[in-house]
């Protein structure tokens, strides 16, 4: 078992690495004693010591067991739906289990929206925490080897819908090119999957393919980590180190979030791509690169462009190509295909008999607005391959896996958006004559709460950032958010 330690950069022992992250010091100690027979634990205490470990590790954890009343708000979970997002960043392939005491549904719910494949609340029986933990480590070494070898459909990359082909075509006529292509597209729907294919695709496929998450990293570490240092360029420089651009050769560099890329390194990014030219931190000798930039991002670029956040000469270089990426509600019955793909993949290598969905969880799969898109699809399948193995997963049994926001009337969240007064007064209509025992302060008490729901998620569970982009205080936010808690209570 490791405390942090800001010098430790590799792990000691070939056992799986598990990062533990809470505050409870009984409850670290404890895990640290049971869990350390099986796994290498690093123990940190907050979100911000929990990043700087993982940035620090020369190989990220396999798992990651995080609380989520984490500091300065002990009691409550935004720092710790934060801290799962910020993970995922750094580490798509990393598995989170999310620890809470307090066993709230709406938190299981929310996390596992945000990609932790599973919520156990405290206090848990070890012996059943091994379990999970175990579970989740064999589904984190079957990913990783069909990446290695290209596995079928490439974990994701099936369909057959309009939009799919549509994307698969682009991925074909832009592989062969060597300009920079832009890949647009919500959290979880696959755009690294796209990135990666790209790459496959083309002529350069055997060189190398380099991916960086900016928002995973430090600002103050994305340059040195793109370009390089010289021995003594700043503190802790003890030699030269070569970047991503020189490590990439004549292969391909992907940036991932882009849109968190400081403003004056983008200046830098921008003379790379118009004439290739960079320069280590440190050095005045100008370095050259062949290495073909592909970017991804979940934010509208055009949009902070506008608001001076993104250079809009270095968005019009990045988006010579541009891809966008479906989410998976425009995908229509590919989610049956992706069901019977993610379902025969996981119980093929956890050697478990499959799943069956009854009649009614069928119906159920196809009306479901999946939020978090593949990423979201994907898990789900994980715990029912886990939960129900050769059994018949029931309507209720499925509910209980997916993000239903309080039981809100999906279909009404998806078409009550501002817009023709007319038209809205048309869907109320609907609405009523659908409903009985219609309620008024329900239905906006649970509308209220999709948006208070979707600034959390567009936010990573800042209550800050939540308040403002809804246009209340936080304390505000505070009670609406406790309110609607008693209200599923």
């Amino acid at each position: 078992m490791h405390r942090h330690d800001p010098l430790r950069v590799m792990p000691e022992s070939t056992k799986p690495l598990l990062l533990l992250v809470d505050d409870d010091v009984l409850i670290t100690e404890t895990l640290s004693f049971i869990l350390g027979q099986d796994f290498e634990v690093y123990v940190v205490k907050s979100r911000p010591q929990a990043i700087e470990l993982v940035r620090q590790l020369t190989v990220p954890p396999q798992l990651a067991l995080v609380d989520l009343g984490l500091p300065p708000l002990p009691h409550r979970p935004e720092e710790g739906f934060k801290l799962v997002t910020e993970l995922l960043a750094h580490s798509p392939e990393m598995k989170i289990l999310v620890l809470s005491g307090q066993n709230e549904e709406t938190h299981a719910r929310h996390a596992r929206l945000l990609g932790a494949v599973d919520f156990i609340s405290k206090p848990c029986d070890p012996q059943d925490l091994k379990a999970h933990l175990f579970n989740a480590l064999k589904t984190h070494k079957a990913e990783i080897d069909a990446r290695t070898t290209g596995g079928p459909g490439d974990l994701g990359m099936v369909g057959n819908s309009a939009p799919i082909q549509k994307m698969r075509n682009q991925i074909i006529s832009y592989a062969a090119a060597p300009y920079p292509v832009l890949i647009e597209g919500e959290s979880g729907s696959g755009k690294e999957l796209v990135a990666a294919q790209l790459h496959r695709q083309s002529k350069k496929s055997s060189a190398p393919f380099l991916a960086l998450n900016c928002a995973a990293i430090s600002p103050t570490l994305v340059e040195p980590t793109l370009f390089g240092y010289s021995k003594g360029a700043f503190t802790g420089a003890m030699s030269a180190k070569t970047g991503y651009f020189e490590d990439a050769g004549e292969g391909a560099l992907f940036l991932d979030e882009i849109g968190e890329l400081p403003l004056d390194l983008q200046a830098k990014l921008l003379r790379v791509l118009e004439n290739g030219e960079y320069q280590r931190v440190g050095e005045t000798q100008t370095r050259k690169s062949n290495a073909r930039v592909i970017a991804a991002t979940n934010r509208d670029l055009r949009q902070e462009t506008r608001a001076k956040r993104f250079r809009s000469d270095l968005y019009h270089r990045l988006s010579v190509f541009t891809i966008n990426v479906p989410s998976l509600r425009e995908l229509g019955d590919d989610r049956f295909l992706l069901l019977e793909f993610f379902r025969d993949f996981y119980s093929t290598r956890g050697g478990s008999e499959p799943f069956d969905l009854s009649s009614d969880a069928m119906v159920r799969w196809q009306s479901y607005y999946f939020p978090g898109n593949v990423r979201e699809l994907r898990n789900i399948i994980i715990r029912l391959s886990t939960k129900y193995a050769g059994q018949t997963v029931g309507l209720e049994q499925l509910e209980g896996e997916l993000d239903t926001g309080g039981g809100f009337n999906e279909d009404l969240t998806a078409s009550l958006i501002p817009g023709d007064p007319e038209t809205q007064k048309e869907l109320a209509r609907k609405h009523l004559q659908s409903q009985q025992n219609f309620s008024l302060d329900h239905t906006l008490k649970q509308w209220e709460q999709c948006y208070v729901e979707a600034a959390l998620k567009l936010t990573h569970g800042n209550v800050s950032q939540a308040a403002k982009l809804l246009g209340v205080n936080r304390t505000t936010l505070y009670s609406r958010m406790e309110a609607a808690e008693k209200v599923q209570d």
